[in-house]
C-alpha cells in the first residue's frame, strides 16, 4: 500500500519507475529529459538559451560527452583515475569489488565497513556493527539496485554502459559519530561553490544541507527541502587543499562537482559528480538557481 500511495502522491513515479527497467528507451535522450524536466520542475526545458542551474545541466547531459567521464563516475574505476590525477594518499581503503552480492564473503570485512554499487547513484549499505548489520535486507536492496537501470532514468550519458558491481569501502566516522560530506562545485574550472551535508547517515539526527561560497562565506541557498545546518561552523582546516584539488579534477569541465570527507587533518575523495541532483533539485528560490546558472559559462557556440 505504501508503495501504491508513493506512486499517487508523486506522479513523476509514473516515468521514473518503467525508466527505471527501461520501458522508455525508446524516447531519444533529448525527448525524455523534456518530459520528465516538465514533471518535476513544473516548467518547460529550454535548451537553446538554458539560463537556470538545472537547465544548464541537461544541456550538458547531451552535449558534453567524453569518454573519460565513464572512468570517472564509475565507484571502482575512479579509484584508478583519482591515484593518477591526484595521488592514491587520498583514496578510502577498499577492501573488495564484487560481481553480484553472491560474491561477498562478510567474514573477511571488518566490524564496520560501507557497500555500495558503482554504477548508480545513492545505492548505499552502511555497517557500524556486524553484529547488528542486517545483511539479508541489505544484500535484498543492493541485488535490486543492480538490476536498476540508472542512466536509463535520468538519462545521465557517463552512466550508460557501466558494468554493474559492489564496492566495500573502509567506514568513516569522525569524532562526533557523523561524517560531514564537503561538495566542491567547480564551474569552468574552479572552485566557486561549497555544498555540506552534515548528518546525512545518522540516525536521530536532521540531515542538513548547508552552502558556503569558496571563502566560506554563508550562502542563502535552499535545495530541496534540506534545511541549512543553524550552527556556526568554523572554516575547515583542509578546505583550501580540496578546493585546489578539485580545481586540477575539473580543470577541463564546464562542471563536476567534487566530494570530500575530512577526518581531523587528512582527506579523502568520495565521488565525481557531474549533474547535481541530476538536474532535477527544486530551489526554495529560482534566484538560487540562476545564480548557480550564471556561474557556468557554456560554450555560445553550441548552444541550439
Amino acid at each position: 500500500m505504501s508503495k501504491i500511495k508513493d506512486f499517487l502522491d508523486n506522479p513523476v513515479y509514473f516515468i521514473t519507475s518503467p525508466a527505471a527497467k527501461g520501458y522508455l528507451d525508446f524516447l531519444s535522450d533529448e525527448a525524455y529529459l523534456k518530459l520528465l524536466y516538465r514533471a518535476t520542475m513544473g516548467r518547460r526545458l529550454d535548451l537553446k538559451n538554458p539560463k537556470l542551474y538545472n537547465e544548464k545541466l541537461q544541456w550538458l547531459k547531451l552535449n558534453d560527452r567524453k569518454d573519460i567521464y565513464h572512468k570517472m563516475v564509475d565507484k571502482y574505476e575512479v579509484r584508478q583515475y583519482i591515484a593518477d590525477t591526484i595521488g592514491k594518499q587520498y583514496l578510502i581503503e577498499c577492501f573488495g569489488v564484487y560481481d553480484s552480492v553472491e560474491d561477498i564473503d562478510l567474514d573477511a570485512l571488518p566490524e564496520r565497513f560501507v557497500l555500495k554499487c558503482t554504477h548508480d547513484s545513492g545505492s548505499v549499505e552502511i555497517c557500524k556493527d556486524r553484529s547488528s548489520f542486517d545483511a539479508e535486507a541489505a544484500f535484498q536492496r543492493l541485488s535490486q539496485a543492480m538490476n536498476r537501470k540508472y542512466y536509463s532514468t535520468y538519462r545521465e550519458w557517463p552512466y550508460k554502459g557501466l558494468t554493474p558491481r559492489i564496492i566495500a569501502e573502509e567506514y568513516l566516522e569522525d569524532e562526533e559519530g557523523d561524517l560531514k560530506d564537503y561538495k566542491i562545485m567547480c564551474f569552468n574550472g574552479r572552485a566557486e561553490v561549497i555544498e555540506v551535508h552534515e548528518n546525512r547517515f545518522v540516525s536521530g539526527r536532521e540531515h542538513t544541507q548547508t552552502f558556503y561560497d569558496r571563502d566560506w562565506k554563508r550562502l542563502d541557498i535552499v535545495q530541496h527541502g534540506l534545511e541549512p545546518c543553524t550552527e556556526h561552523r568554523d572554516r575547515p582546516e583542509c578546505l583550501d587543499e580540496m578546493i585546489g584539488l578539485s580545481e586540477k579534477i575539473a580543470k577541463d569541465m564546464y562542471h563536476a562537482r567534487i566530494d570530500w570527507y575530512q577526518l581531523k587533518e587528512k582527506i579523502y575523495f568520495g565521488e565525481i559528480t557531474f549533474y547535481d541532483g541530476s538536474g532535477f533539485e527544486v530551489f526554495s528560490n529560482v534566484e538560487d538557481e540562476r545564480f548557480l546558472g550564471d556561474l557556468m559559462k557554456l560554450p555560445t557556440d553550441m548552444i541550439k
